[in-house]
């Protein structure tokens, strides 16, 4: 476990730590060179990678696709590793990689498109993607790695990382503990790295979007041994050029190693992980003075030239497991990242019409983030009952160094229609601490521990979880000038869970829960839009959240579906004039569906629809009750269908229609966003040449071409507009052999 107390050890132990996953990945790197020549060269024209998979609670290995491939039987579920779906009291949906390498998809935003209880918007004052799942922001920055928070980039990560994304949708404090960046309420997202599987992979990818945006990739793996027990993946990724949008240019590399040892008793993974991820002239986010303003053409961009963004990252995670019998085990992970960030920007505030101001605002930031969990299960009968029993200790540790500077928030006057560019004006009206060389400005170290028994009767088919995870959250701000210590708290929550799961028919789940959520406490921002924050720095102390939620699962055949039903409630952190404080709640609740699997043979459906009723209640003087809160629609379904054309082998057909409902843009519901629907359509054809196997695969994204705001806000109380992507062609090579 690495300590934050000073300098020298974090450094050294961040040294070692990447050291150390370096080595091991270079040493299955080798094993794999040297045993590559004596695979089976049958092997070579496989279509689909089979990994070894289990659903017996393992920390390591995954659940097997379902029918179709598109999603997975389960994931993880905390300190209880993975599970099937069918037998957790909760509700998630478990992304292939398959999935995502037949959507061309580029990041988490493009993978989670499909899902119908998530909606993407933006960061706030920033180009981050965030995530509302059930209503609640979770920002990139709370998603786990392999089961670890804060390991990942904060503001983008690339697909070709992942080998699944699981979306846990509700309150999951007690499975994950608090989540370090002050999210996932709602719910949460885990992302598993690739790892080798049984037929070794030698995949070449080029592509090209529109406008000019080029795109090479590489993934190659081995398994190697005796019984092929170690294996290794390496990919590599490079994006480059102009996107769909007008002069906005991407740059994106990154490379990642992951090596895997799967014994009787003892299973492992290492993996590292590289991005660097740079955009030119970034199309801003727009905050609206008044009246929303029409949207502009989906592929303008009112960006300045001098604008960008850019985020260079290395990290790493190892995990580990051993079983000392069929239901004993013990496991431990632990992970670093250091990322760096350095952005200069000018998001505009619009009128009605279209007439902007704007001003130039420059941030450098630099993470350094450690984390670690060690855990242990164990089972037992009393009497007629079965008991499963978890515990795991966890810790967390960020420092975090920033500096800023501002332009005159007199600003500079500008159009969406008509943009004008502009000189850069000085960035020296406002600032904070020393660009490139700033100061520790926010340290969060959490550590908790979890005790939990899945009971079980009936010969498995009623199955009761009850538990607890006991958390201590320590948050500082410093002055970005000084270092001087501005605020802070030291505070201990426990977070309950209890789990219901009946098995009324063989096919059919039957599960309720109540959970417990908790959330590290607000950092005052030093600025909102053009206000000035009076309280900057102040950190507020950690707030809980209560869910109650039931549902059903249905799976039988290559068919499945859930329904689920929900109430959340969690504090509000607002701006009220120049004073940044809570005032009130917001309860969300609804109901959700989602099916997935094969509807016919060679005919595969994913999609679903949420009905969300989320407001505001408790507020000061009860001026805000009822109001329903910003950015968060009433309406949301997704429908997917792929078909393979039986006429022409190798040939598939795939389509997805999205909708959102209207979205309110101020507190008052004086103001809205109208509801959109956005056209995706694709096709695939696979086809041998040679012994090889190619693949060409064509996306069209938004295919009406049609103009619309696809969110607003994404922080609480803010209500920044982010202009939906324009018409954007996606089509690659892929060449397997």
């Amino acid at each position: 476990m690495v300590s934050l107390s000073g300098n020298i050890r974090v450094r050294r132990g961040r040294s070692l730590t990447l050291v150390g996953l370096a080595v091991a990945s270079i040493i299955a790197a080798y094993g794999a060179y040297a045993q590559s020549a004596e695979q089976a060269a049958d092997d070579k024209n496989q279509p689909h990678e089979t990994v070894v998979v289990i659903a017996n609670g393992s920390q390591v290995e995954l659940p097997a696709d379902y029918a179709g491939g598109q999603v997975a039987r389960g994931g993880r579920v905390g300190l209880f590793g993975n599970l099937d779906i069918m037998d957790t009291p909760f509700d998630s949906t478990n992304y292939t990689a398959e999935f995502m390498r037949d959507q061309q998809a580029s990041s988490i935003a493009d993978v989670v498109q499909t899902d119908p209880a998530v909606r993407v918007a933006r960061g706030f004052g920033n180009f981050q993607e965030l995530y509302f799942v059930r209503g609640f922001p979770v920002y990139s920055d709370d998603m786990s790695y392999n089961g670890l928070y804060g390991l990942l980039p904060r503001q983008y990560v690339a697909a070709e990382f992942l080998e699944r994304v699981e979306v846990f949708r509700g309150a999951n404090s007690f499975l994950n503990g608090a989540a370090p960046g002050g999210s996932g309420i709602g719910g949460s997202f885990n992302l598993v790295p690739k790892r080798a599987p049984d037929q070794d992979v030698n995949r070449l990818t080029v592509g090209y979007e529109n406008q000019s945006q080029a795109y090479g990739a590489a993934d190659f793996s081995r398994r190697f041994g005796e019984d092929r027990q170690f294996g290794v993946r390496v990919n590599a990724v490079r994006r480059d050029g102009n996107d769909a949008i007008d002069h906005e240019n991407r740059k994106l590399s990154m490379a990642s190693i992951g090596a895997d040892f799967r014994g009787q008793r003892a299973r492992f993974s290492v993996d590292l992980g590289w991005q660097d991820h740079h955009i030119d002239s970034p199309r801003p986010s727009v905050t609206p003075s008044g009246a929303i303003p029409a949207p502009p053409d989906a592929s303008a961009n009112f960006a300045q030239p001098w604008t960008f963004t850019a985020e260079r990252d290395v990290f790493g995670v190892a995990r580990g497991e051993y079983d000392f019998g069929d239901e004993a085990k013990v496991w431990a992970a632990t992970g670093v990242r250091d990322g760096t960030e350095h952005n200069i920007l000018s998001n505009p505030t619009s009128d009605a019409n279209g007439n902007t101001s704007a001003y130039r605002f420059d941030n450098y930031r630099k993470d350094l983030i450690t984390t670690s969990e060690i855990g242990v299960r164990g089972a037992f009968e009393t009497g007629f009952i079965k008991h499963k029993v978890s515990a795991q200790a966890a810790v967390f540790q960020l420092n975090s160094r920033n500096a800023y500077g501002f332009s005159s928030f007199a600003g500079f006057p500008g159009s969406l229609y008509d943009p004008v560019t502009v000189a850069p004006p000085q960035a020296n009206f406002f600032t904070g601490g020393v660009l490139f060389s700033p100061l520790t400005t926010n340290r969060v170290k959490t550590s908790s521990f979890a005790l939990a028994d899945i009971l079980s009767f009936a010969a498995d088919r009623v199955l009761l979880t009850l538990g607890a995870r006991e958390q201590k959250i320590q948050q500082y701000s410093y002055d970005y000038d000084t270092g001087d210590q501005n605020s802070g708290y030291d505070k201990n929550a426990v977070t309950p869970v209890v789990g219901l799961v009946v098995k009324p028919l063989q096919h059919v789940s039957l599960y309720a829960n109540y959970v417990e959520g908790l959330v590290q406490g607000k950092v005052a921002p030093n600025t909102v839009g053009s206000v000035i924050v009076a309280n900057a720095g102040q950190v507020f102390a950690p707030f809980k959240s209560k869910q109650y939620e039931v549902g059903a699962k249905y799976e039988h055949g290559p068919l499945g579906a859930t329904v689920a039903v929900f109430r959340i409630t969690e504090p509000l952190t607002l701006l009220a004039g120049n004073i940044y404080g809570e005032d009130g709640q917001q309860r969300n609740q609804g109901i959700e569906l989602s099916w997935y699997g094969e509807l016919l043979t060679g005919v595969r459906v994913l999609g679903g629809a949420t009905f969300l009723d989320a407001k505001t209640t408790k507020t000061q003087d009860g001026l805000l009750n009822g109001k329903k809160v910003i950015g968060i629609p009433q309406t949301q379904a997704n429908v997917g269908l792929e078909w393979d054309l039986a006429a022409v082998r190798g040939l598939t057909v795939d389509g997805r229609v999205v909708y959102t409902g209207s979205e309110p843009t101020d507190g008052a519901n004086t103001a809205s966003l109208p509801a959109w629907t956005k056209l995706d359509l694709g096709a695939r054809y696979a086809f041998p040449v040679a012994d090889k196997l190619l693949t060409v695969r064509a996306n069209v994204d938004n295919v009406t071409d049609k103009s619309y705001w696809g969110s607003a806000g994404g922080e609480p109380g803010a209500n920044y507009l982010v202009l939906a992507a324009p018409r954007t062609f996606v089509v690659s090579l892929s060449v397997d052999f």
